[in-house]
């Protein structure tokens, strides 16, 4: 599931080749840094080969980002069997550093120590939920590794972009953003629904803003874990005009069982769109809380063109 670093521990390295001349030369791409720390993701919820398909996608697309990168995935609720706990696999990541470092000391290579963290852990969370990154954060107490938690991948426009695509996959909204044609089952306010309470509700708002700009049409934030609050907005919603309410989950998956947004939906009488899923934006947002942690710079999380 890893692939492993190098044996030094050293500045991001540049892959070598000549640089292009001129103003429009191409930027080179960056490599991890030999002996980085490993990205462990952290995957909440009850796994599953869903769940495991889901994190290997995100994994795989922040590898193709950063050639060398070694990334693994633990689960909160793991068995250690079919699927690693997280407090195993960042103590096997720490083991493999250690290890590595012996064998090149014992082959006669000038190497250095590993100091630093031993691996950075990005839980696999649109936004805040106390509870689970609680869970997180004893995980990784429990692992005795030195290992540094980043916050969760929102709010951040790339969200955004992934609600549009999920809704747009839904026949909920429009694909494009200049608005060529219609969809005559298009939602004309929108409720994200999120877990986590009222942190999770204010993050989950600032990504709405985003997407409310590219749909032009309302979009409110609302706690799927909180009795009537669905329900509320749906009220302020279709008070202030919105007749065809669409309900966007602000989850990538595993969080919640997915019979809760289905329930909602079927409440409030609404469709709803998929989860965010292995979105490639969810990729490259796990991979940007990564560098950002280990302070190097790889082309900044763009918004994505695959769908």
């Amino acid at each position: 599931m890893s692939t492993p670093p190098g044996p030094a521990s050293g500045l991001p390295v540049r892959m070598p080749r000549p640089r292009q001349p001129g103003r429009h030369r191409r930027p080179e791409p960056l490599v991890a840094p030999e002996g980085a720390p490993a990205l462990v993701l952290a995957v909440p919820g009850t796994p599953s080969s869903a769940t495991r398909s889901l994190a290997d996608e995100v994994i795989s697309i922040a590898r193709s980002e950063l050639p060398g990168l070694d990334a693994r995935i633990g689960y909160l609720d793991g068995d250690d069997a079919e699927f690693p706990t997280l407090q195993s696999v960042l103590a096997h990541a720490a083991e493999e550093r250690t290890a590595r470092f012996e064998q090149a000391r014992a082959a006669g290579m000038d190497v250095k120590e590993p100091d630093g963290p031993a691996a950075v852990v990005v839980p696999l969370l649109a936004g805040p939920d106390s509870a689970l990154l609680r869970q997180v954060r004893q995980a990784v107490m429990d692992s005795r590794v030195a290992a540094e938690l980043t916050d969760v991948l929102g709010p951040h426009p790339l969200l955004a972009e992934a609600l549009h695509v999920r809704l747009s996959e839904a026949g909920l909204a429009r694909a494009d953003r200049a608005r060529l044609f219609t969809v005559a089952t298009a939602a004309d306010g929108i409720i994200l629904a999120s877990v986590g309470g009222d942190e999770a509700v204010q993050a989950a708002g600032i990504t709405g803003m985003l997407l409310a700009a590219r749909l032009a049409v309302p979009v409110m934030a609302a706690a799927l874990d909180e009795e009537g609050s669905i329900a509320s907005v749906a009220e302020q919603l279709r008070s202030s005009g919105s007749q065809q309410l669409a309900l966007a989950p602000y989850l990538i998956g595993p969080e919640i069982d997915a019979s809760l947004v289905e329930e909602a939906a079927k409440e409030l009488g609404c469709s709803a769109a998929e989860a965010l899923g292995p979105y490639p934006a969810i990729g490259k947002l796990a991979l940007a809380k990564y560098t950002s942690a280990l302070g190097i710079s790889p082309q900044q999380a763009q918004s994505t063109s695959a769908h």
